[in-house]
């Protein structure tokens, strides 16, 4: 009895890989669920070395470099005022260079358009704000 080798092969080198991918979704899944799971989406977590929380300023740490002024750039920015006095001739290319001092011991808000400084007592309203250019 002979073995028919030509055939067989023939069989075999003309079948297509079959390829299940039901199991693969099945894991893919069970991945991205565990996933959702486990993980943390709330915007309120803070690290624990974070001490000036909820102000809105930057920690000391997070400032980097030793500059005495610092670019505030704002949208369309026209009117800048230093503890009730304007000081929109500092104005240039909708930025304002605002001193570190002020940054970190006064108040600063910013509003679509405008900037109102509060400076820490010792700080002039020339000295608080001055053109960035």
């Amino acid at each position: 009895m002979t073995i028919d080798v030509k055939s067989y092969k023939k069989k075999f080198l003309d079948q297509k890989p079959n390829i299940n991918l039901v199991p693969f979704i099945d894991i893919l899944f069970t991945i991205m669920i565990f996933l959702v799971v486990t993980s943390n989406f709330s915007a309120t977590d803070m690290p624990s070395d974070a001490t000036d929380v909820g102000t809105g300023k930057p920690n000391v740490t997070d400032v980097s470099g030793d500059s005495e002024y610092y670019i505030v750039p704002v949208a369309n920015l026209h009117k800048v005022t230093v503890n009730g006095v304007d000081r929109s001739d500092a104005i240039s290319n909708s930025a304002i260079g605002v001193q570190a001092r002020v940054i970190d011991e006064g108040q600063v808000s910013i509003k679509p358009g405008e900037i109102i400084i509060t400076t820490p007592n010792g700080v002039s309203v020339q000295d608080a704000v001055r053109s960035p250019a």
